[in-house]
């Protein structure tokens, strides 16, 4: 390689480098003043895309999830995430953020769009879980193939399909996905699923159905497990803000 052409091709890789940390800065949003454990409506930072929220609405305990629709643990969690929400509906406030790993899961932030544009036609949640239940049928397609298969779950819907696919490009949900991820990184999470329960990150690990100290051989997050969540972590935040337990109908006679 002369010369000439070794400066050309440094000078390239420079502007190209430059490129990509302009579009990177350029997506991230300033949550700096913005309290991130608290319910956030629409606004024009986040695409006037409101969190997406199951349960009692304003509740004082809030259950918020940064998921990766891509991400096998939080396919693996989802039913149990599902359940626990269902159970304690009646008494918390259930949150759903996108933190979508692209460079681990390539086809992640184009499912969270999926969820986004479903959303928009108001089976946000209808969505959400058919790309967890589905997730090793997407998983690994190519982008045009990836587009059909969203747009057929759309028709499963009866969304309107021609408006989804024209709202999965939408600029409003391209901000909601980068707002989310702004908020998730103010919470310094790292991996998905990450969970907290009014704004303390639920980082237990259990053994036998107790909690047990980090490192504990065989040890399981508590969030993979149903009724540890549920009793471990929900209820004792249910009891420190007053709210009455869910009457277990199972033990009733």
């Amino acid at each position: 390689m002369s010369k000439k052409t070794w400066i050309i091709f440094v000078a390239m890789c420079v502007l190209a480098l430059g490129s990509l940390i302009y579009l990177s800065q350029n997506n991230r949003i300033d949550v700096s003043n913005v309290d991130q454990n608290a319910l956030q409506t629409a606004t024009a930072d986040n695409g006037q895309i409101a969190d997406h929220t199951y349960g009692q609405p304003a509740s004082k305990v809030t259950l918020i999830e940064y998921g990766d629709y891509q991400c096998p643990g939080c396919s693996s969690v989802a039913p149990v995430i599902k359940d626990v929400v269902e159970k304690y509906k009646g008494q918390i406030t259930y949150v759903f953020r996108n933190m979508p790993l692209s460079q681990l899961h390539p086809n992640a932030r184009a499912a969270a769009a999926a969820a986004e544009a479903a959303g928009l036609q108001g089976k946000f949640w209808e969505m959400h879980d058919l790309l967890y239940t589905q997730q090793r049928d997407w998983k690994d397609l190519s982008g045009t193939e990836r587009g059909d298969r969203f747009a057929n779950y759309a028709q499963q819907m009866g969304l309107d399909v021609a408006k989804f696919k024209s709202d999965i490009d939408d600029p409003r949900i391209s901000q909601k996905l980068n707002y989310d991820v702004a908020l998730a990184r103010k919470s310094n999470v790292e991996a998905t699923p990450s969970f907290f329960v009014n704004g303390q990150a639920v980082t237990q690990v259990i053994k036998n159905g107790a909690i047990v100290p980090a490192g504990t051989k065989d040890a399981a997050a508590v969030w993979s497990d149903r009724t540890a969540l549920g009793k471990l972590v929900i209820e004792p935040a249910l009891t420190a803000a007053g709210i009455a337990l869910p009457v277990d109908t199972t033990t009733q006679q």
